[in-house]
């Protein structure tokens, strides 16, 4: 019954836009749907100007999180200089603010390049859902979509962590799904999307605080696993519906980061410390009611990434890595296809647009490639400001977002 009243209510939210939007398309959580940063063609140009902009708003704040999108709606955060989270409702086609929203945090040490609002929100037709964290607290609230108003508020106690907070939630069906990897008591918590009640918490195993977000796997005739990676845990199996474990695999030996993602039938992830990637694997998800069990199809060499989540075209699986070094690899096999240098130094993932791969450089430069098996540089542009950010596409529309502010380039 329970599963039944979810899927009536992602359903009724699927729907409800299709009515209500030029869109009709939505980027509901960080790096879209599933995590995959992957959209559909959209006539994004390869190199463009300031003049080729539909709009660019300056924000009161800075911060790098993610854009999200639903219907004719944008929304972003930002934190001001006393971590104040600046919760922005924009018109996604002209760029107008339809709500702002404040809610005070607290200063708390971080690392220099991290900021206060790092964490993506996620959306649903209903609310928006954020998270921030201290060391003396784990927030999580929902806000009415249409107006801001704050819904419900939860906090799960204290988040240690050297570095700060960054993990995002997601939603699945009607709950709202939060990794809380930390240096401390360490757990993955689902709640009732609709009033904030804990519906069930798993707990973990603690070593390193992890960055990563959760995504979903669907084995062919099969329950759906949420999937998640961290150091102390490496790839992790759960029911989303209950926390029960459905499986495990200890094959990440640093700090998870970037997300795990699926390509191909498989399941990536990496983990790194410092500057750059330490260890990745591509893995054959588990499958225990079958008494299929997970394993590593192939372990990756070479430069690999670690902010950075990589992205698929296809059987194409694109390594970003963050100090420029991309890898193109064909996922089922692990064959290296090409390996190339590109400008700029990155913490934010590539997102594929049809047979296009945008990132964005920390120096603010967004680089352009082809997302094909021999390696071609399409385009250069600045933004003017640095990034650390992942852009969004929906709708026929590119948004990008700098440390201060957000920008729409449409399709030609």
């Amino acid at each position: 019954m329970r599963w039944l009243l979810g899927s009536g209510l992602l359903l009724m939210c699927l729907l409800l836009p299709l009515g209500g939007s030029a869109s009709g398309q939505q980027w509901t959580r960080f790096r879209g749907p599933n995590g995959s940063g992957a959209a559909a063609p959209a006539g994004i140009p390869t190199t463009w100007t300031d003049r080729d902009y539909k709009w660019r708003i300056e924000l009161a704040g800075e911060g790098h999180s993610s854009p999200v999108l639903w219907g004719d709606r944008l929304y972003v955060t930002a934190a001001d200089d006393n971590a104040t989270q600046q919760v922005y409702c924009l018109d996604a086609g002209n760029g107008q603010v339809v709500w702002r929203r404040q809610l005070v945090c607290k200063v708390c040490p971080k690392n220099t390049l991290n900021s206060f609002a790092t964490s993506t929100p996620a959306v649903d037709c209903d609310r928006l859902y954020l998270a921030w964290a201290t060391p003396e607290c784990y927030i999580l609230v929902a806000l009415g979509r249409e107006d801001g108003r704050e819904v419900w508020r939860r906090d799960f106690g204290p988040f240690v962590g050297e570095h700060g907070f960054g993990a995002s939630p997601i939603v699945y069906e009607d709950l709202v799904i939060v990794p809380n990897d930390q240096d401390g008591p360490s757990s993955v918590i689902a709640v009732d999307r609709a009033n904030g009640k804990t519906r069930w918490t798993t707990p973990r195993k603690s070593r390193k605080a992890g960055y990563s977000t959760p995504i979903l796997y669907t084995p062919l005739d099969g329950r759906p696993q949420l999937i998640l990676s961290s150091w102390s845990h490496g790839l992790s199996s759960l029911d989303p519906q209950t926390g029960a474990v459905r499986w495990e695999l200890g094959v990440l030996d640093h700090r998870t980061v970037g997300s795990p993602l699926l390509a191909a039938g498989l399941i990536f992830a990496a983990c790194g410390e410092g500057g750059g990637g330490k260890k990745m694997v591509a893995v054959r998800p588990g499958d225990p009611d079958k008494k299929v069990q997970a394993a590593v199809a192939y372990p990756i060499e070479g430069k690999l990434p670690y902010v950075v989540t990589p992205v698929a075209h296809g059987n194409l699986l694109f390594l970003w890595g963050d100090q420029g070094i991309v890898t193109c690899l064909d996922a089922p096999t692990g064959k290296r296809l090409w390996q190339e240098r590109v400008p700029g130094r990155f913490f934010g993932s590539p997102v594929c647009v049809g047979d296009r791969l945008y990132a964005i450089s920390r120096g603010g430069k967004v680089v352009v490639l082809a997302s094909a098996e021999q390696y071609k540089l399409l385009g250069l542009s600045d933004l003017g400001e640095p990034s650390q950010s992942t852009p969004a596409v929906a709708g026929g529309v590119m948004y990008l977002r700098t440390r201060s502010h957000v920008m729409a380039l449409a399709g030609r």
